[in-house]
């Protein structure tokens, strides 16, 4: 019985039968949802294939940043947050004395923001897609 009262929210569409105007507004809706849905494939695929990518050239290299010597303790700029850094070849360097590179920090927006597996990734690149905080990973991605 229970299901069925799942039926009420329908209750409204009823009068759409009865008004003319509205029955083309929901006749032009229906016709535009398949449309939409070969669109939302094309996007989900294409978020996909740069993840994709983005796992290719990017994987484990956002979880590196500046340590103190001999501490666990994160070396930062005043009012700056944490950032990967590189050991080896292009990338930022520790630049604050008694500081070394090394792993072990979850990496920037506490560990969301990474390319080592599928979902973070293209988490990431909607990230991207959208432009919220995409210069952020730009740098990030630089540097590490």
């Amino acid at each position: 019985m229970k299901a069925l009262r799942a039926f009420r929210v329908l209750r409204p569409l009823r009068l759409v039968s009865g008004v003319p105007s509205l029955q083309v507004v929901m006749n032009s809706i229906m016709k535009s949802m398949l449309p939409l849905f070969h669109i939302t494939l094309l996007v989900f695929f294409m978020v996909t294939i740069y993840s994709i990518m983005g796992l290719e050239l990017f994987k484990c290299k956002m979880h590196k940043t500046c340590y103190y010597t001999g501490t666990n303790i994160i070396a930062t700029v005043e009012n700056e947050k944490a950032s990967p850094c590189a050991q080896a070849g292009n990338g930022r360097r520790c630049t604050i004395n008694g500081t070394e590179c090394r792993a072990g920090w979850p990496g920037p927006n506490n560990g969301i923001t990474h390319f080592d597996n599928l979902g973070f990734s293209m988490l990431t690149v909607y990230q991207c897609i959208t432009t919220q905080g995409w210069t952020d990973v730009l740098y990030w991605e630089e540097s590490a």
